[in-house]
């Protein structure tokens, strides 16, 4: 599977008919409520949650994780994980395909992303994302030891933070070299011998008949056009995750040497299940 990537490549076009209509309004409608009437009761309760026990969320997490599960079955989008969740303190890396990959990734295990700061300011993916306990960073060296600073506090309070070292979204057909920028974070005196990272290999399979890149959303895509057509498609298709073996921080000898295994496991992961899936294997 080529490595290299066109960020200018042109989507396929959109085109939805009065069913696909009817279907964005009836999903659409139900996702709104589910989304965003849980977005509601969760900043209720961190209201109460916030000053008892700070950096720590016992309560909101399971909230986001029942929208992000259900938002799927809203959808009528498959969706599967194998692979066992990583036990340690640390954080978890996985391929970028689409925006959906926040329902998936938050469907299976309590993370909070970390995402570029500009994201903040968006309408709709930026109230969820800060609400939910999203790290937002600057990709600049005069942030750095701020942002390590940052990163220190949360893991330690037990925050499983989740990043996509790719540094941006693909069409979901290959995996983009690892960025080893944010890997250095984790090599501080006291992170480097208490945290662990665990890859995951995110896989989208296309609804029956569409491109094999339906899901995936890069490059200038509008979201609102992207979210219109994965709302209209009659029959979804599916995502899957794949965890992999966790990997300890210390066991590596610098950001250089973790960023190439965890993006080697993730590669693998993806080109194995898009073999499968191409020769017909589904299961």
């Amino acid at each position: 599977m080529s490595t290299t990537w066109g960020r200018d490549a042109q989507p396929d076009p959109v085109r939805i008919g009065v069913w696909g209509w009817v279907r964005v309004a009836l999903r659409g409608s139900v996702l709104g409520v589910l989304v965003f009437g849980c977005l509601g009761l969760l900043l209720a309760l961190r209201l109460i949650e916030r000053p008892l026990f700070g950096l720590h969320r016992p309560i909101t997490p399971y909230i986001t994780q029942f929208v992000c599960r259900n938002a799927f079955r809203v959808l009528g989008m498959g969706f599967r994980t194998t692979g066992e969740l990583m036990q340690q303190d640390g954080a978890v890396v996985a391929n970028h395909v689409s925006w959906l990959d926040i329902f998936a990734l938050n469907a299976r295990k309590r993370i909070y992303f970390v995402s570029k700061s500009e994201v903040a300011d968006w309408p709709g993916i930026g109230w969820l994302a800060r609400a939910t306990g999203t790290v937002f960073i600057e990709r600049t060296p005069a942030r750095a030891r701020e942002q390590t600073r940052l990163f220190q506090e949360r893991l330690l309070a037990g925050h499983k933070l989740l990043f996509f070292p790719e540094g941006t979204s693909t069409d979901g057909l290959r995996v983009l070299p690892f960025k080893t920028t944010l890997f250095e974070s984790f090599f501080t005196d006291k992170l480097k011998d208490e945290i662990w990272i665990q890859p995951v290999s995110a896989i989208y399979i296309a609804p029956a008949g569409a491109p094999a890149r339906f899901y995936g959303w890069w490059g200038d895509m509008e979201f609102a056009s992207h979210l219109l057509k994965t709302l209209a498609v009659r029959r979804q298709g599916a995502v899957e995750l794949i965890y992999h073996d966790p990997l300890r921080v210390a066991d590596f000898a610098d950001r250089k040497a973790l960023a190439a295994a965890c993006e080697t496991k993730v590669r693998k992961g993806v080109e194995d299940r898009l073999a499968q899936i191409g020769s017909g294997r589904q299961q």
